[in-house]
């Protein structure tokens, strides 16, 4: 069977796969990653890796620590967390970045571990950047954090993926921000939702490194689980690079830098030279659920927002309407290298901040900072009146100086302006390239400093229809049912978030028990919901259930209210993981709720039917309303996961089995 580059890259570091097996997109796998990346969430994944029963780490190598998010905050409590963090690392001997060295996804570049053809997990969203590299960089949850540092292994679907083609090539004056802009906001209806990205097409040789990292960064705004370039000659100089820059930097002193004993564990030319030797290439009978194409030559200069990633505009546009701004912002893990320096730079060069403008800049990273500062960028930024901040995320993630406060508007080269992220929700925030972040804060109103004449947007979006399932027979585990059949519960609306399946008031009573979190489920979306359900029913939703807040209780309150499983057209990729994590199914088979949308409608909330739904895990097959629907393989890997209970019990069970002579 053929297979494209994401499908490859999720073989190699699949586990327990049968002989001869060939992973497809839909695939419940159990996979052991080359890296697992966390920031200053890793308090409380060690919090999680202690109620597991857990003691060792069973792989320092595959361990990263990076301290970037609150690296502004000097209180003590931050420090005493900063330093629990640091005496865990060092207990453990794994690899530590303290505060200051730089924002963990672009440590995990520069560093190495993001390394082309392997796969690299982050409790993050924004660790889709890796593929920037041809690295398979995706997100997990806090949980699958500390189950890879008991185990070394966690459970993953293998999403549907999509081929985004780039043709042509960009004018002077856009950038890759500007590209990924535009997908977000020319492709804005749920296109590319829940997918893996590959990006083809002669196009992509006319972009460097840094704008194929901005662009595979912000593939989580566009609602991508991931976004792989191709490696090629750029791919290989720029890691040539890096082999020099480290060679002549020395070790950082990290745990397997210091065991290197200079020489770099990673970033190294006997790796580079196997890399050229061992390059993935998608087969050319490859399958995708869909193609996207782009053409790069009818980018614009373009400004998303206010406050959404997916509203955009041209530059030119926004400059009309005569915009005034309090706030610019050149920082975050999308646009703060060199190149984005480097252009702000030539714009503010011998130029002065506005007056009512603060304007502040961050490197990505503290090797990023000093080669600026070496180039000379850095002190023409400052110069002109640029605040520094110290290398690491800060007003990106609202923390530490430089917020916006009421009724102020900012411009940012950073990855998300959702309403009161870098701020007071009564502020009004815009993204943009650093060049346009750059000429706005002299301008003292968001500007277009280029004057292009606007380009028809080209692009085109085609499905191919692909269907899920399999021929195979799937092995059934014992204690897990070879076929579950439930009383129909329909929900029709679509992106039903997390606070109307379980509301946010209740998120931090740490005594709410199970029965409490089961008598107030869906209380939010109807209060009716709870007299309408039976132990042992089947609820079926909308398109993207459970969308919002990464609270476990959207997922354990329906389980213990006596659901037997959840069915959707699709469901936010966390709210899957916390409910699979839980021990608790769910199925996408969008077919199924577009045949429910018709028969039964949106007038009623909550619907009880008289039908019954019958799912066949063996065959792959669900049967409701007299038709049959086929759904992605149900595998090994999750069915352990749902007879005992969870991850956190499947991880003990590992512990356990590992401890028996």
């Amino acid at each position: 069977m053929a297979q494209n580059i994401i499908e490859k890259i999720v073989q190699k570091y699949t586990v327990g796969l049968p002989a001869k097996t060939r992973i497809r997109s839909g695939d419940f796998v159990l996979i052991k990653p080359e890296h697992v990346m966390t920031h200053d969430n890793t308090g409380a994944v060690m919090k999680k890796f202690v109620a597991i029963g857990a003691e060792k780490i069973i792989n320092p190598r595959q361990i990263v620590f990076a301290l970037d998010h609150n690296v502004q905050d000097t209180s003590e409590a931050n420090l005493e967390k900063y330093a629990a963090i640091q005496a865990f690392a060092e207990t453990h001997g794994l690899d530590f970045y303290p505060a200051g060295c730089g924002i963990g996804h672009q440590i995990m570049c520069e560093e190495g571990y993001a390394w082309p053809g392997t796969m690299v997990v982050a409790s993050d969203s924004h660790s889709n950047m890796y593929g920037g590299l041809g690295c398979l960089g995706t997100p997990v949850v806090r949980t699958d954090a500390a189950a890879l540092w008991a185990t070394g292994q966690t459970w993953w679907q293998v999403p549907p993926v999509a081929r985004i083609e780039l043709t042509g090539s960009l004018r002077p004056g856009t950038t890759g921000k500007d590209v990924i802009i535009t997908l977000c906001g020319f492709f804005h209806q749920d296109e590319v939702l829940n997918h893996a990205l590959e990006f083809w097409g002669e196009g992509v040789a006319h972009l460097s490194i840094e704008q194929r990292l901005t662009i595979a960064n912000m593939t989580t705004e566009w609602g991508a689980l991931a976004g792989v370039f191709p490696v090629d000659q750029a791919t290989l100089h720029w890691l040539k690079q890096r082999v020099a820059a480290v060679k002549k930097r020395g070790p950082l002193g990290v745990a397997s830098d210091k065991e290197g004993r200079g020489h770099h564990p990673r970033l190294n030319k006997t790796r580079l030279d196997q890399l050229n030797k061992t390059i993935l290439n998608a087969d050319p009978d490859a399958q995708y659920a869909r193609t996207l194409t782009l053409d790069l030559g009818s980018v614009n200069p373009a400004v998303s927002g206010p406050n959404q990633v997916k509203t955009w505009h041209s530059a030119r546009t926004l400059e009309q309407q005569d915009i005034k701004i309090h706030k610019a912002y050149l920082l975050s893990c999308v646009n703060a290298r060199l190149e984005d320096f480097a252009e702000a730079a030539r714009i503010v060069r011998g130029k002065k901040v506005a007056s009512h403008v603060s304007f502040y800049i961050a490197a990505a990273s503290r090797d990023i900072q000093r080669e600026s500062e070496e180039r000379g960028d850095w002190q023409a930024l400052l110069e002109a009146g640029a605040i520094q901040l110290p290398a690491g995320c800060g007003p990106c993630i609202g923390l530490g100086a430089g917020l916006l406060a009421d009724g102020e508007v900012g411009i940012s080269a950073t990855n998300r302006n959702f309403k009161g992220r870098m701020g007071s929700r009564n502020a009004e925030a815009y993204l943009a390239s650093p060049a346009i972040v750059a000429a706005s804060a002299l301008a003292g109103k968001i500007v277009d400093p280029f004057g292009l004449c606007g380009a028809e947007i080209k692009g085109t979006h085609t499905d191919h229809h692909l269907k899920p399932g399999s021929e195979q027979i799937v092995p059934i585990l014992p204690g897990f049912p070879a076929r579950i059949e439930g009383t129909l519960v329909y929900c029709h609306q679509d992106n039903l978030n997390t606070d109307g399946i379980f509301p946010g008031k209740y998120t931090y009573k740490d005594d709410f028990t199970p029965e409490q979190q089961a008598q107030v489920v869906m209380e939010n979306y109807d209060p009716e919901f709870r007299s309408l359900i039976s132990r042992g029913d089947i609820l079926v939703g909308g398109y993207n259930f459970g969308t919002g807040s990464s609270r476990e209780q959207a997922a354990t309150a329906l389980k213990y209210s006596g659901i037997a499983l959840v069915l959707a057209g699709s469901f936010s990729e966390t709210y899957k993981r916390n409910a699979i994590n839980n021990g608790f199914l769910v199925i996408e088979v969008p077919a199924l709720i577009d045949a429910l949308k018709a028969e039964y409608g949106t007038n009623k909330l909550t619907v009880r039917t008289d039908n019954k739904v019958i799912i066949d895990f063996a065959r792959s097959r669900i049967k409701a309303l007299s038709h049959e629907y086929d759904i992605s393989p149900i595998g090994t890997a999750v069915q352990e996961l749902i007879i005992c209970g969870g991850l956190e019990n499947w991880v003990q069970q590992q512990l356990n089995k590992a401890e028996k002579p």
